[in-house]
């Protein structure tokens, strides 16, 4: 699939939730166009055969939902992800962080997370042999459901802007 002991980096922004009401942020759920994203998004990086080994995982409801059916869609254990307050919050750089610290032996690391920091993380990443098209995409952000995919030949420890290339952004229909 790819070359040498490359990573690969997932990041994607929950599905399509329910408008922010009377509830807090965190506990707003995936409105129904947003569940059939979720599985849309699962169905989708099976075929293209991105399965991740870890995934970190917003505590918001909506990113654990959108795991959820994301995961179902993958037939993936529960045991892979890691539900993190950190990404709840997470700006670039602890984001950044947070992959950075993720044990060498795992090849590919799907995050589910939140705008702007999917897509700003994204465009940070991206350097060097990256899609001009998916690099404008990230700049301006990407819709819920969005995902990008990113390729490095460095270990997680020494991730950094412009270390990965990214290779598409793909956005529900």
């Amino acid at each position: 699939m790819n070359h040498g002991s490359a990573h690969q980096l997932v990041l994607l922004r929950h599905a399509k939730a329910e408008p922010a009401g009377s509830l807090d942020d965190q506990l707003r759920p995936l409105a129904l166009p947003g569940r059939k994203q979720a599985s849309e998004v699962g169905a989708g990086l099976r075929a293209a055969g991105i399965v991740p080994d870890l995934v970190l995982v917003s505590t918001a409801v909506r990113t654990r939902q959108t795991w959820d059916l994301v995961r179902t869609a993958l037939d993936l254990p529960a045991d892979v992800a890691r539900l993190s307050d950190e990404v709840y919050t997470a700006g670039v750089r602890s984001l950044l962080a947070l992959v950075a610290a993720v044990e060498e032996s795992v090849g590919t690391v799907l995050v589910v997370g939140h705008e702007p920091t999917v897509s700003q993380t994204a465009a940070a990443l991206a350097g060097p042999g990256s899609d001009d098209a998916a690099v404008a995409r990230v700049r301006v952000g990407v819709p819920t459901a969005a995902y990008s995919v990113l390729e490095l030949d460095t270990p997680w420890a020494s991730l950094q802007p412009d270390a990965a290339r990214l290779l598409r952004v793909v956005a529900p229909a």
